[in-house]
């Protein structure tokens, strides 16, 4: 089996468990945080989907969904229009807030199409390609792609622990 196959197994697991955090929810659960310092699902899925389509599409060397597709103009956070959440306070968390959980769905499931389209193309040489040296050692490809894949599993588990924690208050 290919590192890309791989990849494209364990990409595909954060979809399904992405649609499994978030559907059925109504807003206010989505929306709510569980204590004044905890994430909501809403943010932790936008989150986790925002670092997925910035890291890859940087390494891709592509247009990040967010932009490309207008789905900064659909959400309507007032934000800075590349933000990602990273290093978000509480005040920030509380900006991203959705209607329906189908926007925060639509845009994971565009950003994981222009994820595997990139993954199918990468041959065994690509991993090793630098893709960020502003590190030491500088990262590469393959590490990038573990990086975000280890980052969207842990935020989409909070995901679904926040929306338990949620549903039974």
């Amino acid at each position: 089996m290919h590192a890309k196959d791989i990849l494209i197994d364990a990409y595909s697991r954060i979809q399904e468990e992405v649609h499994a955090a978030v559907e059925g929810l109504p807003p206010d659960v989505l929306n709510a945080c569980p204590s004044d310092d905890a994430n909501s699902v809403s943010w932790l899925v936008w989150h986790l989907t925002r670092v997925q389509d910035d890291h890859v599409a940087d390494a891709a060397g592509l247009e990040q969904v967010w932009l490309a597709q207008d789905w900064e103009k659909r959400f309507g956070l007032d934000l800075p229009r590349r933000d990602t959440g990273y290093g978000h306070s509480s005040a920030k968390v509380a900006k991203v807030r959705v209607d329906s959980g189908d926007l925060l769905t639509g845009y994971y499931d565009a950003v994981h199409e222009q994820t595997l389209e990139f993954l199918r193309g990468l041959t065994a040489k690509d991993f090793e390609r630098i893709v960020d040296e502003r590190w030491d050692p500088p990262v590469t490809l393959g590490v990038r792609l573990v990086s975000v894949l280890s980052d969207d599993l842990q935020h989409v588990g909070q995901a679904a622990y926040v929306r338990g924690l949620v549903q039974r208050a």
